[in-house]
C-alpha cells in the first residue's frame, strides 16, 4: 500500500534538460520517489509545503571527497598531516558521521568517498558509514565508497609521503591498499571489492600536498594500470585515477581508467584523448583558491603555486573541448559544507551555470551509473534542494540550501529571508 504523498511548493524549479527555470513550481512525493511534476491536480490528503520564493532542484553531488578525514577537529581545509597515526579507526568513523550531515546539509545528497591510505586493519570504514547512512541511523548522503586507494610505496597517497615518518613505522598492507607489481594490485583490487568498494581509486601519479612527489611523474607502470582496471573491470566496477601529470593521465587513459581526477597538467592533446576516450574528469578547480596552504610546507607551497594556476587553464580547456566533467572538491581539502564552490569554480573557468549544474547532477550521476537521479522527474528518486534566488543567474546561490529532501524525507527546511 503506498504512503501518504508531501507535496511541495515553491517559487520556481529547475529543468536540467532543458537547462530553464520554470514558475511556479510544485512537486508530489510518494515512498522516497517524485510522483509528479506540476500536475494538474494534487492527491487528497497529502502534506503540503510551500516553501516561498526558492529554486527546486535535484539534490547536488560530489564525486571526489573524503569524508573521513578534516571536519570538526580541524574545519580550516588541510588535513591534519598526523591524522594516520593519531585517529584509530572508531574515531576516524565517528567524525565521518558529523562530516557526513554537513555535507547533506550542503544540499549534496549522493558523494563519492575516494579514500586515502589509511591504517584500518583493513576495514573498508566507508564502507560500514553508507551502511549505516543507508540504514537511517543518522543523516548523511548516499555514499559510493572506493575503501582504500591503491597506491605504490612512495606514491602520492603513501601516508609517508604526507607525514615524513620513519621507516617501519605505520606498515600499509596489500589489503589497505599498499600494491607493488601486477600480483599485489590484483590482490589490492579484489580485496576492496570483495568487502564492498563500488569504485577503485588509485594513484597513477604524484600530488601536490605531499613529500617527494613531483605532480608530473608516473607512479604506477602501464602493466600495473592494466592490471587495477582490469579486475575493476570484470567485476563490474569503475576506476578512478589521482592523476595531476601529463604523462600519467595518457597512461590511465590508454589502460581504460573511466574517470581522471584533479588533471590539472593535462596537454591539449590529452584532453582531446579524454573526450575521444569518453574519459570523465573531475577536475577539483576549487583547490587554486580554496585549499589554505598557509601552514604547507614551504616545498608544497611552491608545488600549489606552480600547479594550480595551470590547472585552472586546463580547465577551461577541457570544457571547449566537450570534456565530460563532473563535480568534486577533494573536500576536506576544501572544508566540509563548502562543496558548492566548486560549482563556482566551474563557472569561472567556462561553464555556464547550467552547466556547473549538469556537472553536479546528470554528469555526476552517469559517471556512477545511477539513473534513478540528477532530475527532478516522475519516478526518479526524491532527491530536492531548494535556494533562494536564481541559480541559473547567480551560482552562488548553491551556496545558501534553504531545504534538503532525500530520499522523500526532509532533513533541512529554514525559511528564506525577505528581502529589506
Amino acid at each position: 500500500m503506498s504512503g501518504a504523498a508531501t507535496v511541495l511548493r515553491a517559487a520556481r524549479r529547475l529543468d536540467i534538460d532543458a537547462g530553464v527555470v520554470r514558475s511556479p513550481a510544485v512537486i508530489v512525493v510518494r515512498d522516497g520517489l517524485i510522483e509528479a511534476v506540476d500536475p494538474p491536480a494534487i492527491p487528497e490528503g497529502a502534506t503540503e509545503l510551500d516553501l516561498g520564493d526558492v529554486t527546486l532542484l535535484p539534490g547536488l553531488m560530489d564525486m571526489e571527497i573524503n569524508l573521513l578525514i578534516g571536519g570538526p577537529d580541524n574545519p580550516t581545509g588541510l588535513p591534519n598531516p598526523m591524522h594516520g597515526v593519531q585517529d584509530d579507526p572508531v574515531y576516524r568513523t565517528l567524525r565521518g558521521t558529523v562530516n557526513a550531515r554537513t555535507t547533506l546539509m550542503a544540499g549534496f545528497t549522493t558523494v563519492r568517498n575516494l579514500g586515502l591510505m589509511v591504517k584500518t586493519g583493513g576495514y573498508l570504514l566507508d564502507v560500514d558509514l553508507g551502511r549505516a547512512i543507508e540504514q537511517g541511523w543518522f543523516p548523511g548522503p548516499r555514499i559510493v565508497s572506493a575503501g582504500h586507494a591503491i597506491t605504490p610505496t612512495g606514491g602520492h597517497l603513501d601516508p609517508t609521503m604526507f607525514q615524513k615518518l620513519a621507516p617501519h613505522i605505520m606498515p600499509m598492507s596489500v589489503q589497505e591498499g599498499m600494491a607493488d607489481g601486477v600480483s599485489a594490485v590484483r590482490a589490492a583490487t579484489r580485496y576492496q571489492i570483495k568487502y564492498g568498494a563500488e569504485v577503485i581509486k588509485i594513484s597513477a601519479s604524484g600530488g601536490v600536498m605531499s613529500h617527494s612527489t613531483a605532480p608530473g611523474t608516473q607512479q604506477y607502470s602501464d602493466e600495473e594500470l592494466a592490471a587495477i582496471v582490469d579486475e575493476a573491470h570484470r567485476a563490474g566496477i569503475k576506476v578512478a585515477a589521482h592523476a595531476h601529470g601529463d604523462a600519467g593521465i595518457r597512461a590511465c587513459i590508454r589502460a581504460g581508467v573511466d574517470c581522471i581526477e584533479h588533471g590539472s597538467l593535462a596537454s591539449d592533446d590529452t584532453v582531446q584523448m579524454m573526450v575521444d576516450h569518453g574519459t570523465f574528469l573531475v577536475p577539483t578547480s576549487y583547490l587554486s583558491e580554496g585549499l589554505d596552504t598557509s601552514k604547507a610546507p614551504p616545498a608544497l607551497q611552491r608545488k600549489a603555486a606552480q600547479v594550480f594556476p595551470k590547472a585552472r587553464r586546463m580547465l577551461g580547456k577541457a570544457i571547449e573541448a566537450g570534456v565530460k566533467i563532473a563535480c568534486g572538491t577533494d573536500a576536506p581539502a576544501v572544508p566540509h559544507g563548502q562543496n558548492a564552490k566548486e560549482l563556482w569554480a566551474l563557472v569561472d573557468r567556462g561553464m555556464t551555470p547550467v552547466q556547473a549544474i549538469r556537472a553536479a547532477t546528470v554528469t555526476s550521476a552517469e559517471l556512477i551509473d545511477a539513473g534513478d537521479r540528477g532530475r527532478l522527474a516522475p519516478g526518479l528518486l526524491a532527491d530536492i534542494i531548494a535556494v533562494p534566488g536564481d541559480p541559473t543567474r547567480d551560482i552562488t546561490a548553491l551556496e545558501q540550501v534553504r531545504f534538503v529532501m532525500k530520499d522523500g524525507g526532509v532533513h533541512k527546511n529554514e525559511p528564506v529571508t525577505a528581502p529589506n
